[in-house]
């Protein structure tokens, strides 16, 4: 029986200590910014780049991997005769899975791509999934399969502290970020099907707060929560303020937050959060 290696890429908001806990290879994607181009949570840490996109009078760029180091991981780590299941951010919002999909054409490892059709940790969601049913010894096939309930048993919102950024990737008009700054508005969005939908508009954090749990408590009825996960651009205490409302109101303690990659904050801005949840 052929051994299944795990690929993913560095939008899955997952840490050091918890990659290497699940043994999965992460292959990051690339962020310019100030003209100067880094490999995500590889030569630039989250906070740091916070730190340099609040300077930038620019919005960054974030860049897919080449299709070169896909091939190049794929070729080394089917040198043993595995074969490799490589989950990645939504195709709609990167050209990450399309770039994997070419590279796994050209690699002499079998290579099965999945498009997660999410970002930050309910990407990891599939992927420690994935961990979970290869160590079960489970096959390909029936991973994705079961890869599929997951992804359709989890939302993701995103909430947005800032419309600067959006002004500066020309989203929005300065004047209406302005005027937006001014009304303190932040819009709540929903990934849905790998695109991004706007859901609410609120002007503060406890009405940001009131209709994430609101979602959050109408979605999980007659379910068991499976997994929740925060991810912030500088915005932990927003994040920390809904995770000890679940808490409250669930008593599920295993909430993860984490600092969002580069690639989301750049959109995102600062004080984003990113809240995600799967229960079935």
């Amino acid at each position: 029986m052929n051994k299944i290696k795990i690929v993913t890429d560095s939008t899955c908001d997952l840490s050091m200590p918890e990659i290497d806990a699940l043994n999965i290879h992460v292959i990051p994607l690339s962020v310019t910014i100030n003209g100067e181009t880094y490999l995500d949570r590889i030569e630039i840490t989250p906070k740091t780049f916070m730190q340099k996109m609040k300077l930038s009078p620019e919005l960054p760029k974030s860049s897919q991997p080449a299709i070169g180091e896909f091939v190049k991981l794929y070729d080394e780590l089917g040198e043993d005769g595995s074969e490799v299941l490589s989950i990645h951010m939504t195709g709609k919002m990167s050209g990450t899975v399309e770039a994997a999909r070419a590279a796994a054409k050209m690699s002499k490892t079998k290579v099965t791509v999945v498009d997660s059709l999410f970002i930050s940790k309910a990407l990891a969601f599939q992927v420690k999934r994935a961990v979970s049913l290869v160590n079960e010894g489970k096959q390909v096939n029936d991973i994705i399969e079961e890869l599929h309930d997951v992804r359709s048993n989890t939302k993701l919102f995103l909430v947005v502290d800032t419309l600067e950024n959006l002004a500066k990737g020309g989203r929005i008009g300065k004047s209406k970020a302005m005027i937006g700054s001014l009304l303190n508005i932040k819009p709540i969005a929903m990934l849905e099907d790998g695109e991004l939908s706007p859901v609410a508009k609120v002007r503060n954090q406890s009405q940001a707060i009131k209709f994430l749990i609101k979602q959050f408590t109408e979605d999980i009825e007659g379910k068991t929560i499976r997994s929740v996960g925060l991810a912030h651009a500088n915005g932990l205490e927003l994040a920390l303020k809904v995770k000890h409302k679940i808490e409250e109101l669930t008593g599920f303690e295993m909430v993860e937050i984490e600092d969002t990659t580069p690639i989301i904050g750049t959109h995102a801005g600062e004080g984003a959060i990113g809240f995600m949840y799967h229960a079935e």
